[in-house]
């Protein structure tokens, strides 16, 4: 199959993102990517609904990153919503202001959905050496977690309603006091309190925290390595941490919390995480792809 060059915008409760990325059906090859902070998770969170404000500044980055899609040569573009559509009161506003941009094909992607993209976008990106195989996608606003086969996708699929930026607003402040740890840390055992996946031979983690992880303890995110992270993360003042391993300073303020929330996740697994470099996006370009391949 030759190669197709397909955009996709992914709004999540943290950032705008675009990729643009070629393919032929089975692997995705990034060509381009940009990266707005939106912080939509944050009114979420606080309030409840997204202002209309923000919701104008979304539609306008989301106009801007089409445009660019298109103007890189993408013939096919997809514009997915994630935890902001689902969790905020006017998500259906947000959603139709998004609906109404020419070009975008956008749409809110329901949990379910959004979990099993995940987990295609990550198989496709990394080969894994074992017949059953967990994602773990912690984002902003929720936590995807999903143990499928290798060979033939998802088996066992769950999503948490609490991501790293809402996880770290919830109990808010830069300085991660002990008291403050121990909130956070209850919280992520009470939203993850009665999973029990099946136990996968192997393991992905995916999504920013994952990739911030990285950088900070290396490639492999086992209970030494998750607990390593935690200590280096809350021990250092956001700005710190940002400068010492190459964040984002918004990335960092979150990392303390979603590293709770992925040792959490990886507790129950049983396996240590290996980080997957592709996640819901991918996915989304594989399955647009397949859908237009079916046409």
């Amino acid at each position: 199959m030759p190669l197709v060059r397909v955009g996709v915008i992914d709004i999540g409760a943290n950032t705008l993102r675009l990729l643009v990325a070629e393919s032929d059906g089975s692997h995705v090859l990034p060509v381009q990517t940009e990266r707005i902070r939106l912080g939509l998770g944050e009114h979420v969170e606080s309030i409840g609904r997204i202002p209309r404000p923000a919701i104008a500044a979304t539609v306008k980055a989301a106009r801007r990153e089409v445009e660019r899609a298109r103007d890189l040569g993408c013939s096919i573009v997809r514009t997915v919503i994630t935890s902001p559509g689902r969790q905020a009161r006017n998500g259906l506003e947000l959603a139709a202001a998004l609906t109404a941009v020419p070009g975008a094909n956008a749409r809110v992607l329901d949990a379910e959905e959004e979990a099993r993209l995940g987990y295609l976008g990550a198989v496709s990106s990394v080969a894994v050496d074992a017949e059953s195989v967990a994602v773990c996608d912690v984002g902003g606003g929720s936590v995807q977690l999903v143990v499928g086969m290798y060979e033939s996708g998802p088996v066992w699929l769950r999503s948490i309603d609490v991501g790293s930026l809402r996880l770290a607003q919830r109990y808010g402040g830069e300085i991660v006091d002990d008291e403050r740890l121990a909130a956070m840390r209850a919280d992520a055992e009470r939203a993850f309190s009665g999973m029990a996946p099946p136990l996968p031979q192997a393991a992905l983690a995916t999504g920013g925290t994952a990739r911030a992880l990285r950088k900070v303890v290396g490639a492999t995110l086992g209970p030494a390595e998750l607990a390593s992270a935690l200590l280096i993360v809350t021990e250092a003042s956001p700005k710190r941490l940002a400068k010492e391993h190459g964040l984002t300073s918004a990335r960092a303020r979150t990392l303390p919390a979603g590293t709770i929330l992925l040792a959490e996740a990886q507790r129950r697994l049983g396996v240590p995480f290996g980080i997957a470099r592709g996640g819901v996006r991918e996915g989304v370009a594989l399955s647009a792809l397949a859908e237009a391949a079916a046409a």
